[in-house]
């Protein structure tokens, strides 16, 4: 069965449907919202979440501005910001163990493994540097624009211009 038959019947409440994208899908979710929330538990969480919003929100999708999987992504990297976000989630990691920041210290300096858990590893590996480093602190690491400007030292409008024209090559490597 083609996506678009699927999605369609997704969109009607269909069970089995959304049983196979659950499949299809849920790995790569997993992998983007654990690389915010940094706990699998609690990406596991936000990962049922995602599902129950998407299965309530079908209607929402629409084909003419994206894919399916990306409407997906999206709304999985934002609840997963909206978790970590949230004043529960601070308070449960005021007193963690050094392991956990040991952990994310290692992952962040590998960009290769979290772009091959949603399979784009080869297209952000062609960007140039600059990319990269926007690419990661923006979608893989969650962080705000803002964020961004401060850790790289750079203009909030330059940081804009190059995350917009960094998925602008994205875009045309994965489409061409």
């Amino acid at each position: 069965m083609d996506i678009e038959a699927l999605v369609d019947k997704f969109q009607k409440k269909d069970v089995k449907a959304f049983e196979i994208l659950y499949e299809m899908y849920s790995e790569s979710m997993h992998g983007v919202i654990y690389n915010i929330v940094r706990d699998h538990t609690i990406a596991e969480e936000v990962m049922q979440d995602v599902f129950v919003k998407a299965w309530n929100n079908a209607d929402s999708y629409s084909s003419k501005k994206g894919r399916f999987f990306t409407w997906l992504l999206n709304i999985s990297r934002n609840a997963a910001i909206d978790k970590v976000r949230s004043k529960a989630y601070k308070t449960s990691k005021q007193n963690l163990d050094v392991d956990y920041f040991v952990d994310i210290i290692e992952a962040n300096e590998n960009l290769d493994s979290k772009t091959d858990a949603i399979g784009i590893k080869k297209y952000v590996g062609a960007l140039a540097e600059k990319c990269k480093k926007i690419i990661e602190l923006l979608y893989f690491r969650g962080f705000t624009h803002s964020e961004v400007s401060e850790t790289l030292d750079m203009p909030i409008g330059t940081v804009k211009t190059r995350n917009r024209n960094c998925i602008q090559q994205l875009r045309d490597m994965v489409l061409n």
